[in-house]
């Protein structure tokens, strides 16, 4: 099985999923929870149906128009809406009003959970989630270039490695700004904890490929780089596999039987790990062949840690 020859195929692949969910991301961004913007979400569940319109005529008149009301059950409701407040002009709290308001509905099963995040918390979280995903990338490119130091152009394992991981953040942003406004789904920390998990299952998946590119390049000494390459995907593309599907059978386990709250991670992971597999056998090292090859172009070439040298342009 020829997987390097059909490198083109695989970037063609990659650019037909990525390119819709960028033009979604620019045009109408992602539909960011509370943590991103402030606010606050309801969660309620009534001891009988209720209808979605009757939830949105009741938070209308209470002064909430903007409300969205999302299903969770057959009598559970998500709801998210601006941030509540403490005190009204009567003297009493939004949360206790919007409570008496549900009930004469239909009783609630249980009491109204209320989360609440404000615009300075808000602000921190985008601030934060920024850097932690700029730290992630820069501490996986040090990294790797370290581990593989004694290959020749170590450093192109990194960036291959860091491309791979920025494919799969793309793949999922992109599904996320599509899916925010088809079915509202929210980007909240629950994302950003299953965007960096995700990284690290990306980059764990890649290292496995490239430590074998490493051994058979020490192996196979006089072969051809693309040779090399094939062999070493061929060799490890059953561990990915089987790998990645234990993981996608619990993901989506987890995603039927889950709740509300959860929801976000898990289609993280579920595309991730999606996006993740794929990039290791079809994207990561795919790179390193065009850099060697050439095929990128002279650009990469110019660049210092990106000359050909040794045991490594012998194979090209």
């Amino acid at each position: 099985m020829d997987l390097v020859g059909k490198r083109r195929i695989f970037f063609i692949l990659s650019a037909s999923i990525i390119i819709p969910g960028m033009i979604a991301l620019l045009f109408y961004g992602l539909h960011l929870g509370i943590e991103f913007t402030s606010g606050s979400t309801l969660t309620v569940e009534f001891i009988a149906p209720v209808d979605v319109t009757k939830i949105e005529a009741t938070l209308n008149r209470l002064g909430h128009p903007e409300a969205i009301v999302q299903r969770t059950g057959n009598a559970g409701f998500f709801i998210r809406l601006s941030e509540l407040r403490q005190t009204t002009p009567a003297g009493t709290a939004e949360r206790d009003i919007i409570t008496e308001a549900f009930e004469l509905l239909v009783p609630m099963a249980r009491p109204l959970q209320v989360s609440s995040v404000s615009p300075l918390v808000a602000q921190d979280t985008v601030r934060n989630s920024f850097l932690a995903v700029l730290a992630a990338a820069v501490a996986i490119l040090l990294y790797i270039t370290w581990a593989f130091r004694s290959v020749p152009n170590s450093l192109r394992f990194g960036v291959a490695a860091i491309i791979a991981v920025v494919h799969d953040v793309l793949i999922v942003v992109g599904l996320f700004a599509i899916l925010g406004q088809l079915i509202d789904l929210e980007v909240n920390a629950m994302f950003i904890t299953g965007l960096l998990t995700i990284i690290g299952y990306s980059v764990h998946d890649t290292i496995v490929v490239f430590d074998r590119i490493r051994e058979n390049t020490a192996r196979m000494q006089g072969e051809r780089f693309i040779r090399i390459v094939n062999t070493s995907l061929l060799e490890t593309m059953g561990r990915s596999l089987n790998t990645s599907l234990t993981l996608l059978f619990t993901v989506l386990s987890l995603l039927i039987l889950g709740g509300e709250s959860i929801r976000s991670f898990l289609l993280v992971l579920l595309f991730g790990l999606t996006a993740g597999t794929y990039s290791s056998i079809c994207i990561a090292s795919q790179v390193l062949v065009v850099w060697e090859t050439g095929e990128g172009g002279h650009f990469l070439r110019r660049m210092p840690f990106g000359a050909s040298g040794g045991a490594s342009g012998s194979q090209t």
